[in-house]
């Protein structure tokens, strides 16, 4: 099978490999490009991650994710701003450590609602002031922050911001190169303004990573583990990839998928089912390839 050279592997796909097989997995499926979690860089260290990645010949494509936020002012909104700070640094020396074509993109999910309340409109401007406080470090660090909405059903309790243009909205107040927003098709598939949507991001230059997996029902017990292989669901991704292409987008595109099952997959295996689904499914409609 011929793996697309744009395809990336986020790491939460194969979520039980350590860092080191998450490396060797996709290399060895023939995927050049990989997307990092940060659990499993602090398991290693930075330095020994960014050494690891630099060997691998990979490119990084983002560091996931950082953002929860919205809580008011007080100590843990302080060590949460404080984190998002390291989180950028994680991102700019493995970005630097990635092969060619590597990008500095962090992903950022804003958080839910504090327990108790029901100030939706208040937590995402919460959102906002944070990233108003980390964009300088963003900027200097030469980091893209990448707002990503989720489905409404993850509104309490994980991420307010349910829309593209939501996040674009928020995106609005800061410059394009350092806020950016994710797309990502399990979490906007639904919008009837999808399509407007990833047109604004695109002509606002914001789309900083293009996501890919597929939805099918019914939904698992917990919802968070419900994404499915490319193809494998009810998402038009002829529509929707055709769509961030005609922005001009010619970055790699991650495969994120949380699934139990997926997980308990060899993760070469796994690896090597994704590259099938997204060269059936996402491939197709690719304008841009990269050598």
């Amino acid at each position: 099978m011929v793996v697309d050279p744009r395809l990336s592997i986020n790491q939460a796909t194969i979520k039980y490999a350590d860092l080191a097989t998450a490396l060797r997995v996709t290399q060895d499926a023939g995927v050049q490009a990989i997307g990092v979690w940060r659990e499993p860089v602090h398991e290693v260290g930075l330095d020994v991650a960014a050494r690891m990645l630099t060997d691998s010949g990979l490119r990084f494509t983002t560091h996931c994710r950082s953002g929860f936020f919205t809580m008011p002012e007080g100590p843990a909104r302080r060590a949460s701003i404080d984190d998002n700070r390291v989180a950028i640094e994680e991102a700019a020396t493995l970005a630097a450590a990635g092969a060619p074509g590597s990008t500095a993109v962090l992903v950022l999910v804003a958080g839910g609602l504090v327990d108790g309340s029901r100030d939706l409109i208040g937590a995402r401007e919460r959102v906002r002031e944070a990233l108003g406080e980390l964009v300088p470090d963003a900027a200097a660090a030469g980091v893209q922050l990448a707002i990503e909405p989720l489905h409404p059903m993850y509104a309490s309790d994980r991420c307010v911001v349910s829309t593209l243009g939501q996040a674009l909205d928020i995106a609005a107040d800061f410059d394009a190169a350092t806020v950016g927003v994710t797309v990502d098709t399990f979490h906007i598939w639904w919008d009837r303004d999808v399509l407007a949507s990833i047109a604004r991001a695109g002509a606002e230059g914001r789309i900083a990573t293009y996501q890919v997996c597929d939805w099918k029902t019914p939904l698992a017990a917990d919802v968070l583990l419900s994404r499915h292989y490319p193809g494998d669901g009810v998402i038009d991704f002829a529509s929707l990839t055709r769509a961030v292409e005609a922005t001009g987008y010619d970055r790699d595109i991650e495969v994120e998928i949380f699934k139990e099952e997926i997980w308990a997959t060899e993760p070469l295996e796994a690896v090597r089912r994704t590259a099938a689904g997204f060269a059936a499914a996402v491939s197709p409609h690719l304008l841009e390839s990269r050598s």
